[in-house]
């Protein structure tokens, strides 16, 4: 007997016998449910027979028989039903358990979201690909698909999405685009540290989607609800369908500020801020001008997150502005890193040791922020050093930023187009999905070991976008890309260290040493960040014009 629970009510099985009755009430079970017709297997026990001997235990019993592959949206009704009805903890059972499972996730369809329903029958081990549309249509069968139909669509219009968009356009301008994303405003996330720290107002990183989607790209203003790889369709919030002959999945990083206790409560105030979110980023300029003395906590928590350096660039950043306000030295900086390196690439740490020891900074390794209490104006960390138990430490603080876990979207990780991680599974070299040969990937959705920064999504997009047109053409991938990530880390007003480095940690300067030595802290790279990148964003990338991104040709061995 294999029971699997979905909820803390409701558990499923395959079938069970008379024998196991005792077994499943000494596990905590008062009722059991029957979704197997009787007879539909020669060893299979009648329901009478499970009903009798679950009375003899003291256990309700319900028969709701399911044709095998024929539920329908009576019998998830009818499901709803009996768990209203009987006492919980329930067990449903049939020939293997989906059935079961079929019927609580349509009965679920109008009161949990999809991922939700997909991320709790795929723990217990079943796919629920075939009822999807069904789910996100409230759990009644679909009576209109209402398809669209498109040569490419795209899925996500940040900067991946939008760029790619707009490269694919300037090569096959007659190419029928999609691009799906239901957001009205798109923005330069990049820029936030710099409103962060003073150096940009918040409204220069935002602009319309509507004056950035391409011109001939078709705009679908929705949420992505699922995936069909097979069938090759996107479903819609609503039930929409929309079908592709190529995909491209680019939707962003999902920061889960949930996974910290008390975080969201106390958000943009109590000082505790991020600059991850475009409202709290001039919050974080607030406190750092106001505070005169006292503890100011950093956070960075386990990888992967976008932007790796961003943590630290607002630790340097309010340092000097402490440094030039002649208070630095009544406040106490720490940061807590949850990893065991202060920056992946070791060949940028000197640089960047030199200022924590500038702004007297503490680096505490293995610390992990896992709760917030802001009218007290207490945190708490779990340390995970290795080879020693974890221990829970308490620290006050005046002002605390804080970056948040990070994972991939929920309708990605529940999609067979997820890897064990829920990261979109891709080849490395040419962003094509490992399984199926019509999706690509780009940005920092996919798997691939690189940093998850908009300088390789710049990269990335006419790497997809060439291997596309090549696939089109018939022809194998043409790109490749070898995972080019920059990250400027402002380490002081007028200065940046720009860190850029590929798979491996190997360094791919943009520019000759004379120019900018990256591993070194120089005003010209400084220049680059505030000056010229966001030009370069606004009217190069997102405009189809790729300066200095030319893809790197696949090497015939």
């Amino acid at each position: 007997m294999d029971i699997k629970p979905l909820t803390a009510g409701l558990s499923v099985s395959a079938q069970i016998n008379a024998a196991e009755i005792k077994a499943i009430k000494d596990a905590g079970f008062r009722a059991i449910i029957c979704n197997r017709p009787d007879g539909e297997g020669a060893d299979q026990p009648t329901f009478n027979e499970i009903a009798t001997a679950a009375k003899k235990a003291g256990l309700e019993a319900a028969y709701l028989p399911i044709v095998s592959g024929k539920v329908t949206d009576d019998d998830a009704k009818a499901f709803d039903k009996s768990l209203t009805e009987l006492p919980g903890p329930v067990l449903a059972y049939c020939r293997t358990g989906t059935r079961s499972a079929t019927l609580w996730s349509l009965a679920q369809a109008n009161q949990r979201n999809l991922a939700d329903i997909l991320a709790a029958t795929k723990a217990a081990g079943y796919d629920m690909a075939g009822v999807v549309r069904r789910i996100v249509n409230g759990g009644k069968t679909p009576t209109d698909t209402g398809d669209a139909s498109y040569e490419v669509v795209i899925v996500g219009a940040g900067a991946g999405g939008i760029a790619a968009a707009a490269s694919l356009k300037a090569r096959k301008p007659g190419l029928e685009i999609a691009i799906i994303d239901p957001a009205d405003i798109h923005y330069y996330q990049p820029g936030w540290t710099m409103v962060g720290g003073g150096v940009f107002g918040a409204e220069e990183t935002a602009r319309t989607m509507a004056s950035l989607i391409p011109k001939g790209v078709h705009w679908i203003k929705s949420a992505v609800a699922a995936f069909e790889p097979k069938n090759n369709a996107v479903i819609l919030d609503g039930c929409r369908v929309v079908k592709y002959t190529r995909l491209i999945v680019c939707p962003g990083i999902k920061l889960d500020w949930n996974k910290i206790e008390g975080l969201v409560e106390t958000l943009g105030q109590n000082g505790v801020t991020s600059n991850y979110r475009y409202d709290l980023a001039p919050y974080t300029w607030k406190l750092v001008e106001g505070l005169k003395e006292g503890r100011a906590i950093f956070t960075q928590p386990p990888m992967p997150i976008k932007c790796a350096g961003a943590p630290q660039k607002a630790m340097y950043l309010s340092g000097d502005a402490w440094s030039r306000r002649g208070v630095l030295k009544d406040i106490d900086i720490q940061f807590n890193n949850a990893g065991g390196v202060l920056f992946g690439v070791k060949e940028y740490v000197p640089a960047l040791m030199d200022y924590v020891k500038k702004y007297e900074a503490h680096l505490n390794f293995f610390h992990n922020l896992v709760a917030v209490d802001g009218p007290a104006k207490k945190a708490w960390f779990d340390v995970a050093k290795p080879d020693t138990p974890v221990e829970r430490i308490e620290m006050d603080f005046d002002m605390m930023h804080v970056c948040p876990q990070q994972t991939a979207p929920d309708f990605i990780r529940v999609s067979p187009l997820a890897d064990a991680a829920g990261w979109v599974d891709v080849d490395q070299s040419t962003l094509r999905h490992k399984t199926y040969d019509n999706i690509w990937s780009l940005g920092d959705v996919m798997n691939a070991p690189n940093a998850k920064t908009m300088a390789a999504a710049r990269i990335q997009a006419p790497v997809v976008v060439e291997n596309i047109v090549a696939d089109m053409a018939g022809r194998s991938a043409v790109a490749q890309y070898n995972g080019y990530g920059s990250c400027p880390l402002t380490v002081e007003r007028g200065k940046i260290v720009l860190a850029e480095f590929g798979y491996g940690g190997k360094l791919l300067p943009s520019f000759p040493k004379a120019i900018i030595d990256g591993t070194k802290p120089s005003r010209a790279a400084w220049f680059l960040k505030e000056k010229l990148l966001p030009p370069i964003y606004w009217k190069g990338m997102l405009k189809g014009r790729e300066w200095m991104a030319k893809p790197e040709k696949v090497t015939v061995k």
